[in-house]
């Protein structure tokens, strides 16, 4: 009797220590929140990180056109110095647990090919007008993954060198030969991140809702010859609703609890992030640094916002 006891204690414990071996080699391979495969099969920290992961997207509620009774298109400013805004530009390189926002937008755009990006042109348009998308349906295309890669860097054109000689090279008609690099963007080089978004107010649930419809990465422009900054470019656009399904399984960093972290999509649908409004629909499709400047700009942003506050309480008088 003590016999067959002791025996199925030790398979018992045998097969739990089976089962607790494969599922940490196999979490193991993958870093959470990450899809970059460890070499070292070390567990980096005390337990499998599972939730942010394999989390899935919260739907939104549902909306009709009847159900919405007021509403305004808001354009607003994330800039990345402020410090409630630190979590969305680092680290500056990406850790076994969690990345900046530019790293998850590169990682869902370049290796996943789940996000699509839609040039903005030289109007800076944000209307997703043109998406960024092979002809020929081929996602490996050479020249797509080309035409692709130049929205992640700035592209320089220069003189090729010679690799054994290391003289300028020239061709057959005595012209230089030049050759296309992309110098890549890393977190350190996003400055802000701009965002459209719909303010509404639902009848049906009696609440003032917003709905974030795109998000755009912005760098200094500079110029090619000299390096010297001459203003602002904006990278391109994202349709948001597209890009919740990435956002949603990487890490953001809790200052209070490590156990307690959200994701991108957890944070943008809190609202945990500081922000200034640059812009609201009008009549002339101007933005608000146009006819103001400076602290005035900031004061206009703060009146559009106090005007939706106040509807808010009086839209049953509309």
């Amino acid at each position: 009797m003590f016999r067959i006891s002791f025996k199925n204690i030790a398979l018992s414990i045998i097969s739990f220590l089976s089962l607790t071996t494969t599922k940490s080699s196999l979490a193991q391979e993958i870093l959470p929140s990450s899809g970059v495969t460890v070499e070292s099969n070390v567990l980096d920290g005390v337990y499998v990180q599972e939730h942010i992961p394999t989390k899935r997207v919260i739907q939104y509620p549902s909306l009709r056109e009847a159900d919405v009774i007021w509403s305004k298109r808001i354009w607003r400013t994330i800039d990345l110095r402020e410090k409630m805004n630190h979590p969305l530009f680092y680290p500056l390189e990406p850790l076994s647990d969690r990345r900046s926002l530019w790293d998850v937008i590169r990682y869902g755009v370049l290796t996943e090919g789940t996000i699509t990006i839609y040039d903005p042109g030289a109007d800076q348009d944000d209307q997703f007008k043109v998406p960024v998308k092979p002809k020929n349906g081929n996602a490996q295309d050479p020249e797509f993954l080309e035409r692709l890669n130049s929205f992640f860097g700035l592209v320089e054109e220069s003189q090729k060198m010679d690799p054994e000689t290391d003289e300028l090279m020239y061709d057959e008609n005595g012209d230089p030969v030049y050759e296309t690099t992309v110098l890549e963007y890393t977190s350190r080089d996003i400055i802000r991140y701009e965002i459209k978004e719909d303010w509404f107010f639902d009848k049906q649930r009696s609440v003032m809702d917003v709905r974030i419809i795109g998000i755009a990465p912005v760098v200094y422009g500079k110029n090619a010859e000299t390096g010297d900054i001459v203003g602002t470019k904006t990278l391109f656009w994202l349709y948001f609703p597209e890009c919740r399904y990435t956002f949603q399984n990487f890490y953001v960093y809790n200052g209070h609890n490590d156990a307690m972290r959200m994701s991108f999509d957890d944070l943008f649908w809190k609202r945990r992030f500081a922000s200034y409004i640059t812009k609201e629909s009008n009549v002339f499709d101007r933005t608000i640094s146009q006819p103001f400047d400076g602290i005035d700009a900031l004061l206009e942003g703060e009146r559009i916002k106090k005007e939706m506050f106040i509807i808010e309480h009086d839209v049953w008088n509309l």
